[in-house]
């Protein structure tokens, strides 16, 4: 992705190195799905996760605090991700502008080991993740490593571009009530339809990083939209439970099917449309 030389948002608190500690956030990141499907498919194995959560937590929590220099690749990565956030302004900005609206910009959070948020205390392990509670997307910019090491994903600096993207779409769907509907609707149903709900609002995040990408047609190059279907490809229920137990139970899926979250990433690229990306609708009916 073309990058170099353009502005980067100043909606950007750097906070790597400098971890919070605190309890695992709800929500967002891969890494937290996998340690929920292993407690869910191995229920005897609870106890060994829950170990290694509270030591990776213990851990983090002693080093809070303690500076550490940035690496030039880690800076690097770094600019780039700001300059990313500052395309998803532009963008959505106008979108916003387009519509009728005011768009309020999130802010976000590098970190690394462990964070503080509205939401609660997160660690590496979440991923990244969007907390409507302080509206910022924290991201911990080793996940995308993960991606690829674990999950199979292509590398590429496009792949952390789409993972931005989709956690600003959270955001957007924070500022158009879509989020709070879908807690509310959440609210008294059972753990099948209340999960049937989380598919529906994270593959319209996925749509919303489609319609980003669209907009920013001209800041890509070769091979960038492929690096994005393959991150959304890597981290579909589907492809996460196959991976790391053999089974795929679809009643148990939050974010979507690898199938799904490819489809309506597309969509969104090659619409441009926020008005289809209706995926509640399409889904649910």
């Amino acid at each position: 992705m073309k990058w170099i030389g353009n502005r980067q948002s100043d909606n950007v608190e750097d906070r790597r190195g400098m971890s919070g500690g605190g309890k695992l956030a709800a929500g967002g990141g891969v890494i937290a799905i996998v340690f929920f499907l292993i407690k869910a498919f191995f229920p005897e194995a609870a106890p060994f996760v829950d170990t290694i959560q509270q030591s990776q937590q213990g851990q983090q929590t002693e080093q809070s605090g303690e500076p550490v220099t940035l690496t030039a690749e880690q800076k690097e990565i770094g600019d780039f991700a700001k300059t990313v956030l500052a395309y998803t302004e532009d963008t959505w900005g106008q979108i916003f502008q387009e519509n009728g609206m005011q768009y309020e910009e999130p802010k976000m959070v590098l970190f690394s080991e462990a964070v503080e948020t509205a939401c609660g205390g997160a660690t590496s392990a979440s991923g990244p993740f969007y907390c409507p509670g302080d509206q910022k997307v924290y991201v911990d910019l080793e996940f995308m490593k993960e991606l690829k090491s674990r999950f199979g994903a292509e590398g590429g600096d496009f792949a952390t571009a789409y993972v931005i993207a989709h956690e600003v779409g959270h955001h957007i769907q924070k500022l158009l009530g879509t989020s709070d509907k879908v807690r509310q609707l959440q609210s008294g149903k059972s753990e099948v339809e209340a999960n049937k709900l989380s598919v529906c609002l994270e593959l319209q995040a996925d749509f919303y990083a489609g319609v980003w990408a669209h907009y920013n047609q001209k800041y890509l190059e070769a091979g960038d939209i492929e690096e994005a279907l393959s991150a959304a490809n890597a981290v579909g229920d589907d492809a996460i439970q196959s991976k790391m137990s053999g089974q795929v139970q679809p009643d148990t899926f939050t974010h979507g099917t690898s199938e799904q979250r490819m489809y309506w990433f597309k969509k969104g690229y090659n619409s441009g449309d926020i008005k289809q990306g209706d995926t509640f609708s399409a889904l649910l009916d």
